[in-house]
């Protein structure tokens, strides 16, 4: 009886290892480095002491057949959120991305990957109601946490850097 037991859970266990592997992740060479960010993270913001606690949680996909990165992330279960789609232009030979906003604004940018854990993003700015024409972000993916340092041009000068330290979550996003 034992040694039927035991084929069994292996025959369940091939069976499960069969189907993660058949699940696919594979990302076109030009994304292949942000296949360690490909998950759901989540950062809480220093805030004012007595303030409202601001979280934010992102996750990133794979998806178009790993022609394309998907992110999607929500702050305070939906207040704000933004979606967007990472993918390889050839004709401008660089890694383009659109994001979109549940506050009405989006942005067109390019990022550079700096090593196989820091890049940088460049976005231009549609629509903002906050005087924001430009953003400048710095990633590094680092002892399993990812930090996000940005900047923001609005009305005319850049802010300083803000920092956000985020690591790996089991939440969701959520949208109202």
């Amino acid at each position: 009886m034992t040694y039927f037991k035991a084929l069994f859970l292996v025959l369940c266990l091939y069976t499960i290892s069969s189907y993660a592997s058949d699940t696919p992740t594979n990302l076109d060479k030009e994304l292949a480095v942000f296949k360690p960010y490909l998950g759901t993270w989540q950062a809480d913001f220093k805030v004012p002491e007595g303030a409202k606690p601001v979280q934010d949680v992102g996750r990133w996909e794979r998806a178009l057949n790993g022609k394309a990165i998907h992110t999607k992330h929500s702050i305070n279960e939906g207040e704000y959120g933004g979606e967007s789609m990472i993918f390889y232009d050839s004709k401008k030979e660089s890694l383009v991305f659109y994001y979109f906003t549940t506050a009405g604004f989006y942005t067109k940018g390019t990022m550079k990957v700096l090593s196989p854990t820091q890049f940088v993003a460049y976005e231009d700015v549609t629509g903002s109601q906050d005087g924001i024409t430009k953003v400048k972000s710095m990633s590094e993916l680092k002892d399993d946490t990812f930090i996000v340092s940005t900047s923001y041009l609005k009305k005319g000068e850049w802010t300083k850097p803000e920092q956000r330290i985020y690591t790996r979550s089991t939440k969701t996003v959520k949208f109202k």
